[in-house]
């Protein structure tokens, strides 16, 4: 059964506002549907992600994937990626499996409880999520975070340490008996 509901406003909308710089992928894209590849129920893989442009006196990188249009009233998050070395500006294809498969940096654990990328999931018919994959250029070497942090302990550091942000916006919608 599909939600009779306004979708939420963008939840970068209410953030400090930062100077953008430039999120690019051959894997989503801005209003695109993800390609099974990328969906929990099919390969559940994380995207190919690269930036440029981020702003003087970035000293790392948080990657984070994130739906507000769960139905939950603090929406869902799929993808923590923490302290990316600031020379870095591309994760691989699948660079969301675990640690080792990052060029530095760590997972935090997101909604469904595990360290690593997990892919689109909506309910089936409901109406097409949002996925905001986004990189977060920061001020310091390493959020002041441990292992067991939250999502939400997560954005409160990054609402004080982002110095820039980049993203986008694909869509997923789980067809109906799916």
């Amino acid at each position: 059964m599909a939600l009779d509901r306004v979708p939420p406003p963008n939840p970068y909308d209410h953030l400090p506002q930062v100077p953008g710089f430039t999120l690019s992928s051959p894997d989503v894209g801005d209003g695109r549907p993800l390609a099974e590849t990328f969906v929990g129920a099919g390969a559940n893989t994380s995207p190919e992600l690269a930036w440029s442009g981020a702003p003087e006196g970035t000293l790392s990188y948080v990657v984070t994937c994130f739906d507000p249009d769960a139905p939950t009233a603090s929406g869902f998050w799929h993808w923590l990626v923490l302290d990316l070395p600031a020379d870095v500006t591309t994760l691989a294809r699948g660079a969301g499996s675990g640690d080792a498969s990052l060029p530095g940096g760590r997972h935090l654990r997101g909604d469904y409880g595990s360290a690593r990328y997990e892919g689109a999931a909506p309910p089936p018919g409901d109406y097409p999520h949002r996925y905001y994959f986004v990189v977060h250029a920061v001020d310091v070497a390493r959020l002041d975070v441990d292992s067991e942090s939250r999502a939400a302990i997560v954005g409160f550091n990054l609402a004080f340490h982002t110095l820039g942000r980049a993203m986008l916006v694909p869509t997923y919608a789980t067809p109906v008996g799916a």
